[in-house]
């Protein structure tokens, strides 16, 4: 009896410390692949944070063209563990007349989605809606007194709710409207102010007509 309990004893330690390593290894492992994932989240994070100024600035620039918009805009997910080897050949198995069907259906969905003009409508929408810079010109004819452009933004954010207007941007906007000479930039101490431009001096005309009155 003793002499059958001595190996039984030494095989359960043997898979007791087997278990334990296998263990040991599959939470390091999964220590590593966590911050990996946290890591291309922090990434991912900056480049929407960036994806979303530069699209403000490109309203700001009044550029027609749409943006691209990112691949996918939900977090990371951890992928599925694949399946076992066992299960690979079975895909595999396909009949000739499986392959017939599949072949068959792929026209069609082509066909159902050259129908659909939905993108079309949607870019229509966008191109008919104002840009920043229309908005604050706009603006600034309507004002009889200069207006810093936390001022604008906030009458303008009240005017149009359903868009993200930023300070920055109609900063930004202003001082491109300042250098094609749509704007009249002035400084007030430690404050900047915008004004819509001076309507130009009157022609020459009304002289000529004086001449001629005097003259008949």
């Amino acid at each position: 009896m003793p002499e059958t309990t001595l190996p039984a004893t030494e095989l359960t330690s043997q898979y007791i410390n087997q278990v334990t390593s296998d263990l040991e290894r599959n939470v390091k492992e999964q220590e590593r692949i966590t911050a990996e994932i946290t890591a291309l989240q922090s990434q991912l994070d900056a480049l929407q944070h960036d994806h979303t100024l530069l699209v403000s600035m490109q309203q700001a620039l009044g550029i027609a063209a749409a943006a691209p918009e990112p691949a996918s805009v939900g977090s990371a997910s951890v992928p599925s563990p694949r399946k076992k080897a066992t299960a690979e050949p079975r895909k595999k198995a396909k009949t000739a007349k499986t392959a017939k069907t599949e072949t068959a259906k792929q026209p069609t969905a082509k066909k159902q989605s050259a129908k659909s003009p939905a993108p079309k409508n949607d870019a229509a929408a966008k191109k008919a809606q104002p840009t920043l810079a229309e908005l604050v010109r706009r603006h600034l004819t309507e004002q009889s007194e200069p207006r810093s452009a936390a001022e604008i933004a906030t009458a303008l954010g009240q005017a149009h709710s359903d868009r993200d207007i930023k300070t920055n941007v109609v900063r930004t906007t202003l001082e491109n409207l300042v250098a094609r000479s749509q704007a009249q930039r002035s400084k007030q101490g430690t404050s900047v102010f915008y004004t819509a431009p001076n309507p130009p001096e009157p022609t020459a005309a009304p002289k000529a007509e004086t001449q001629s009155e005097s003259a008949a």
